[in-house]
């Protein structure tokens, strides 16, 4: 704790402008960039292979502040944040067939684990810090390779988005915006606060860390229906014991097995490399408006990182209005505000909003902007087969803008991919899942699954129904 507060001494002592408001969630999920099928028996969560592998470059130099400088006690024992989290190990631990199995499927696919341990290691300093001044247990810190494989732009068929995998409903609930310039269900630090919000408000309900999870992964109504079928049974109530969606029988096993293997890395054959135990990023208040891609060039961070940490934008413009804060790493702040010192004067912003006329294409608008309509699809976040043209875009003022039409795969604003559905039924007055259902003759556990819902339904709502995967 004592190097915590001097390193965070030191930045503050650096960085008046900057701060660092505690974090933290949510609710159902999947993944991905691109949609995360429904997981085999044995298959993780998520894979997001559509996902890009985020950089890093091993340990952060800590920045160096001003006089007085903090002083570090030596003597204290380095910890890197594996070692935390293990020391925070709260849960009760899981045995049985399934974690067994799932820890097996999970040493037999070591690279898909280094894809998911390199993801996280941006976001695991700052979500380990927020767990401990919370007093909850440290598993919570690998949740979010269950859901998204800590990939930032996960997004679902069931429009769960983010590393917690909140469902549009859910993300209003906990106050995360989700609007045309930003989806705070993205921004690591709210996201990761509202989670633990919800992770708190679902165990004070339960009482039972294992039930919690269960309810973050299908909803609260359907656990809390298991648990009313085998009380009126006179069977146990415990995780173990209901009968739940399929998604979520192998839900705690899959972070029990991630446990097992982080606990000891080294009896799997696992190697877990160390994160330093230092903030990764530091958050950086009252920003100009500016170019997503400038705002990464002044941090002097190839783009891709710059999104790695900062996913909640939509468009290629920073809307000084829409965005409170920028996240970098902490060795890159100085650069960032050296470089733009030196931009005094200029223009920051090449991209401006346009509301299309009565009349007006998308191949007219592309052309008059110099851009490709594949381009300006892109950057508006609008499906390349669609030609439905929307109320507000964002084009080019200069040819210097046309470079955000190479942003990486993850930038684009999340486009749900649906997989195999068949039916998309929108909620009538007084219908309910069990009612459409019988309607479809599919049952209410494939419904929740399928959509990540629970009672009651809201007149409009679209339940998404895929007969072919009951």
């Amino acid at each position: 704790m004592r190097l915590r507060v001097l390193i965070a001494g030191c930045v503050a002592a650096l960085l008046p402008a900057c701060a660092t408001p505690p974090a933290s969630g949510p609710a159902r999920a999947t993944p991905a960039a691109a949609a995360t099928p429904a997981a085999p028996a044995v298959a993780p969560a998520v894979e997001g292979e559509a996902q890009q592998r985020i950089p890093f470059d091993g340990e952060r130099a800590v920045i160096a502040a001003r006089p007085p400088i903090a002083t570090i006690d030596g003597t204290r024992p380095k910890q890197d944040v594996w070692a935390r989290i293990r020391k925070g190990f709260a849960m009760p631990e899981l045995e049985g067939p399934l974690a067994r199995k799932q820890t097996q499927y999970y040493v037999q696919h070591p690279e898909y684990l280094q894809r998911v341990f390199d993801r996280s290691k941006l976001y695991l300093y700052h979500i380990v810090t927020e767990i401990e001044r919370r007093g909850l247990p440290t598993e919570l810190a690998l949740l979010p390779m269950v859901e998204s494989a800590y990939n930032p732009m996960a997004y679902s068929r069931a429009h769960a988005s983010g590393l917690w995998q909140f469902i549009p409903a859910t993300g209003k609930r906990f106050e995360l915006e989700q609007n045309w310039w930003y989806d705070e269900r993205r921004d690591i630090v709210d996201s990761t606060n509202a989670a633990l919000d919800y992770l708190t408000q679902l165990h004070e309900r339960y009482g039972d860390w294992q039930l919690a999870l269960a309810a973050y992964n299908c909803g609260e109504n359907a656990v809390a229906r298991a648990i009313a079928r085998n009380r009126k049974a006179h069977k146990p109530t415990s995780y173990a014991s209901l009968h739940m969606p399929r998604e979520t029988r192998w839900y705690v096993p899959k972070l029990q097995a991630l446990k097992n293997i982080v606990r000891d890395p080294a009896s799997f054959g696992i190697d877990l490399d160390p994160i330093p135990n230092l903030p990764y990023f530091v958050q950086v208040n009252e920003t100009p408006e500016m170019d997503l891609q400038l705002a990464a060039e002044l941090a002097e961070m190839p783009v891709e990182e710059f999104l790695a940490l900062n996913p909640g934008f939509n468009r290629p413009l920073i809307r000084a209005s829409e965005a409170s804060r920028l996240v970098l790493p902490t060795d890159k702040v100085p650069v960032f505000y050296d470089n733009l010192a030196k931009l005094k004067g200029r223009s920051l912003v090449s991209w401006t909003v346009y509301h299309p006329e009565k009349g007006d294409t998308f191949g007219k608008i592309a052309k008059r902007y110099g851009l490709k309509i594949a381009e300006l699809k892109k950057v508006n976040g609008i499906p390349q087969r669609s030609w439905h043209l929307p109320k507000l875009l964002v084009v080019p003022t200069r040819s210097e803008a046309l470079v955000a039409a190479k942003l990486p795969v993850m930038y684009a604003p999340p486009i749900p991919v649906r997989g195999q559905v068949g039916i998309v039924h929108h909620v009538r007055k007084g219908e309910t899942l069990w009612s459409i259902s019988r309607r479809y003759q599919v049952s209410v556990g494939a419904l929740e699954h399928w959509n990540r819902v629970g009672e009651p339904l809201r007149i409009g709502q679209k339940i998404y129904i895929r007969k072919n995967l009951l």
